[in-house]
Order: structure tokens, then C-alpha cells, then sequence
């Protein structure tokens, strides 16, 4: 029996997610609620079918997609999680911390599979470095863009950074124990820029940038570690390994490395072998099949809100210090 699935939201994203549910298997779109006329008229040109209320449409789903904008995710959230319907929710989870501490108790209550839709998981680029053993000591994050007045309902921090927060927690499995951010608002009334460092329990530190106000994308993951460098580009979809070692393999193109008063070193290049896949489709596939095969979902309600926590310190940390 196929999945029942109800979109909430379908506006830029929400069609997106829309077009991509449309070609996944064993699964029919039964409508989306929208209270816009225009976004709905787009989505039914599509042959998605208007619900008149969230009510109406969260009855009649299995699952609920929320797409909506992020300050709504909290109250849509709820009402599906009180009728015990799978929930998968755009990221951020929520828009505070409360809300999310309260899904999370919703979400175990109803005992059905939540979702949250950090998509840079997915990307294929980072997909291609899945099996590489990661022990970064320092990481490097630029995540830039050209202004959208589309997002700015929140801050660059839950808009754009809070994609490689969740990358970095999935990546570093530690305690953040210190934080340092600085941030600027330019255009809108959030924050535009944001930089932050984190500290992790294990040594590891990682260095953030999110700006809005760039001129071009950029979206770069750098990882450091022992005898290795790993370079994910997401907006490219690739990826590159730099590692050393102390011998040169036969047909192995490598680039001796001479240090004085030690023995050479090998530099190797790798470039990942990149399946090409779309991130949304990829995502919401694997919800269907955590609902068809009762297993754990790729990224967990409890993931979203450790992303929040962390984005949400940051956000603070560059309040406060505008406010001395």
C-alpha cells in the first residue's frame, strides 16, 4: 500500500519537494495546503490537489512534508504529530529551542518516524566521502550567497550556516564545549554575515563563515586531520582527498614531499568517485523507506535540535555583544 503524503507549503522549496514526491515509488501525493492563491495555482498546475484547511489534509496523510516558512514548522508540527502522522519538517526543525525541546516529547509520544531536512546530508559530493574514515582536527566552512529577500524571515545563522552545523555534529562526534561568534545585519532586519568558531571536547575546532551579501555562491567543507586533507564542494557536487604517506604505490601519482632531517613523504591526490543523485529526492526517499521499513530516520528530530542548540548560542553570542 503506497504512502499517503500531504505538503504543507508550496512556495519555491515546497514545489520543489513537490516535483521530487511526484517521482518517488510507492508513494501518492494526496494534496498540500497552501493559504496562498498564487503558490497553490502553480502547484495544481503540477496535479497536486488543493486542501481547504491543515486539518483536512493532515487527516487524510500518512506523512506530512512541511515546507512552510520556518516561524509556522512549530504549530504544523504539532497538529500532525497529535494525529500520530509521520512528520518530515524543513530545516531548521523549529524556531526556537522550546519548540523543538516539545516535538521531541510529541514525536516519542506518537511513536511515528520525524524527519528534518538538513539536505546538505545528502549532497553527492559528500555522499562520495562517506566511507573515508573522518577524524578532523580542524574544519572550514564558507557558505555563501547572493541576497534573496526569500529566507529573511531568519538570520543568516538558521538560513544558511545552520547547513554545515548539522554537518560538522554528523561528522564530529563530540561535545561543543566553547563558542565565539560575531555577526552583522546589512540589509534586513536579521543578520546577514555571521562567522563562528567552535571548540569541540575532542580537540577538534571548526571555523564557520554564512554570509548572504556575496557577490557569488560558494559552499566549502574543508576537513583537516592527520596526514589528510578532504575538501567537499557542495554547490560543484565533488569532492577531493589530499593524504600523506610514506611510501609512493607503482602506477600511483604521487608528489614527494621533502621535509629536512626526515625521511620523504608521498603526497596523494584522490578525487571521490561521485554518483550523481538529487539531495531532495535522496532524502525523501529514505523517510518513506524509515516509515515502509521501521527504522531509524537518516536525520532525526533530535538532530535538528542540535543543530538548533548550537545555531541558537551562536545567534545569542552576537546579540549580546551588540548590545554592549
Amino acid at each position: 500500500m503506497n504512502l499517503k503524503v500531504g505538503i504543507i507549503g508550496v512556495g519555491h522549496l515546497g514545489r520543489i519537494h513537490l516535483q521530487q514526491w511526484l517521482q518517488i515509488e510507492r508513494v501518492d501525493v494526496i494534496g498540500f495546503f497552501d493559504p496562498f492563491d498564487e503558490n497553490a495555482e502553480k502547484a495544481i498546475e503540477m496535479g497536486a490537489a488543493r486542501f481547504n484547511s491543515l486539518e483536512e489534509l493532515i487527516n487524510a496523510a500518512d506523512a506530512i512534508d512541511i515546507v512552510s516558512t520556518t516561524t509556522a514548522h512549530y504549530q504544523i508540527a504539532c497538529l500532525a504529530l497529535q494525529q500520530k502522522k509521520h512528520v518530515f519538517i524543513e530545516k531548521p526543525i523549529t524556531h526556537t529551542l522550546q519548540e523543538a525541546q516539545h516535538l521531541l516529547q510529541l514525536i516519542q509520544e506518537a511513536g511515528v518516524k520525524g524527519q528534518v531536512g538538513h539536505v546538505e546530508r545528502f549532497n553527492p559530493g559528500f555522499l562520495s566521502i562517506k566511507d573515508y574514515a573522518l577524524n578532523p582536527l580542524f574544519i572550514e566552512c564558507h557558505r555563501l550567497a547572493q541576497f534573496n529577500p526569500r529566507g529573511t524571515d531568519v538570520s543568516v545563522i538558521l538560513d544558511l550556516m545552520i547547513h554545515d552545523i548539522d554537518i560538522i555534529l554528523s561528522v564530529v562526534k563530540s561535545k561543543v564545549v566553547n563558542v565565539a561568534a560575531s555577526g552583522v545585519a546589512v540589509v534586513s532586519e536579521s543578520l546577514d554575515i555571521a562567522n563562528a568558531r567552535l571548540e569541540f571536547e575532542n580537540g577538534c575546532v571548526a571555523n564557520i563563515t554564512a554570509s548572504r551579501m556575496a557577490l557569488k555562491k560558494m559552499r566549502k567543507i574543508r576537513f583537516f586531520q592527520k596526514d589528510a586533507y578532504i575538501g567537499v564542494d557542495f554547490l560543484e557536487k565533488k569532492s577531493e582527498i589530499c593524504r600523506l604517506s610514506d611510501t609512493a604505490q607503482e602506477n600511483d601519482w604521487a608528489i614527494p614531499l621533502e621535509i629536512p632531517n626526515q625521511a620523504t613523504r608521498y603526497i596523494h591526490f584522490e578525487a571521490p568517485n561521485v554518483v550523481d543523485s538529487n539531495a531532495i529526492r535522496t532524502e525523501l526517499s529514505m523517510f518513506r523507506d524509515a516509515i515502509e521499513q521501521d527504522i531509524p530516520c537518516s536525520v532525526s528530530f533530535e538532530d535538528g535540535y542540535n543543530a538548533l542548540l548550537v545555531a541558537s548560542e551562536i545567534y545569542e553570542q552576537i546579540i549580546q555583544k551588540q548590545k554592549k
